[in-house]
């Protein structure tokens, strides 16, 4: 018998250390926001999930554990349904987080005075990671179509990809503007890279997210040049809720890649999960698809209120309707407002914490990223909220 999953609870997070809300005097100034930044869902975690977690808290000895022996053919089996990716589990690993990851990578292939390409607008630690370990980072930014749409440009990529360029990283499915980048694009970029020596770590965890009439494509699973110059990140956490529950894993399909990055993992031990992680895994991949699909429907439809409402009520700032995951590029051009005025707009004069689109970079610049993933009565309140800011401009 099926199950009807309630995503008009309102869940009271404050208290719990929750990033979304319990940091927001620290970031924004003031406490008394409705969070719309930290991509996580606003969502209650599934009960399967929970239940899975609780059953093994009931037996009180949390020592040294091994990987369950269902892990693997779970995560593989749960690829193969959903992406037509046939994976061998040789060619993976945990790993501690996707952002670890990209370290890691960059740790291990990337020489002090080697370089790393992002391709910006897009998710801001693929810049601060690898500055961070004191690589330096070429922008090839995406090309903004008439409509708001992006693309990307292979031309400015033939220019700034030098003999130093070691690193290519992709967004796949696209954070911040939910692109599903399609078959020849992915297939462009493999022969692109391929051909002189670049990895690309495809950061994929908004795959099994992505919306009707989209289709994720794994970007090692598009051609063979493609699986052989390519680290691969995945994780359930985005899509069943479960981000605080670090359960993330790699795949890498060829050898030359493999050895020496798994050597590396093993050797500092960061490829050993805590004990809860495979446990929420294989709850979510496991008993999972129902959840998603109907969590899946309830985000379309508030990205249908978001779209209408902005398209009827507030013209003067634009959605990129996302084709994956529960983030809303917003384009706030047409405002006129400096970097500082629109952040205040949406602060101070409508009481929400949203993503400032510079921090993506400079292409983000009046734009702000908006997270959707919250019951509709939260969201109705936040739009008009900021109907209200934006008609007291």
């Amino acid at each position: 018998m099926s199950t009807k999953y309630n995503f008009d609870k309102i869940i009271d997070r404050h208290g719990t250390g929750a990033l979304a809300v319990d940091v927001l005097n620290e970031r924004y100034g003031r406490p008394d926001l409705t969070p719309m930044w930290v991509a996580d869902m606003n969502f209650e975690t599934p009960e399967f999930i929970t239940d899975a977690l609780r059953r093994r808290l009931d037996h009180s000895l949390y020592g040294y554990t091994d990987m369950p022996a269902d892990f693997w053919p779970t995560v593989t089996k749960w690829i193969a349904d959903h992406h037509q990716w046939n994976v061998d589990s040789g060619w993976m690993r945990f790993i501690p987080g996707i952002v670890k990851g990209i370290g890691f990578v960059v740790n291990v292939f990337c020489k002090p005075d080697e370089k790393v390409i992002i391709q910006p607008p897009v998710y801001h630690p693929f810049r601060l990671t690898p500055l961070g370990n004191k690589r330096q980072v070429v922008m090839n930014p995406l090309i903004m179509n008439e409509d708001g749409s992006y693309s990307m440009d292979f031309e400015g990529l033939a220019k700034v990809a030098d003999e130093k360029c070691r690193v290519l990283i992709l967004a796949n499915p696209h954070n911040p503007a939910g692109i599903v980048w399609d078959v020849d694009t992915l297939s462009r970029l493999a022969d692109f890279c391929w051909e002189r020596g670049i990895i690309v770590i495809s950061d994929e965890i908004h795959c099994d997210m992505a919306h009707k009439g989209f289709k994720h494509h794994p970007f090692a699973s598009v051609s063979e040049r493609a699986a052989q110059c390519s680290i691969t990140f995945g994780a359930p956490s985005k899509t069943f809720n479960i981000a605080g529950i670090v359960s993330s894993y790699c795949v890498v399909p060829n050898e030359e890649l493999r050895r020496p990055f798994f050597e590396w993992l093993d050797a500092n031990e960061l490829s050993e999960p805590t004990i809860f992680s495979p446990i929420a895994t294989i709850a979510a991949f496991q008993n999972g698809e129902e959840w998603r699909q109907q969590m899946l429907e309830y985000v379309e439809a508030n990205i249908d209120f978001v779209d209408n409402f902005l398209k009827t009520r507030i013209p003067q700032i634009k959605a990129l309707r996302p084709q994956a995951s529960f983030l809303i590029w917003l384009n706030c051009r047409d405002l006129n407002l400096d970097h500082d005025a629109l952040n205040r707009l949406f602060v101070d004069g409508a009481r929400l914490a949203l993503n400032d689109g510079e921090m993506f970079g400079e292409e983000g610049r009046g734009f702000m990223r908006m997270n959707i993933a919250s019951p509709r009565a939260v969201l109705q309140d936040a739009m008009e909220r900021l109907e209200k800011a934006v008609k007291a401009l």
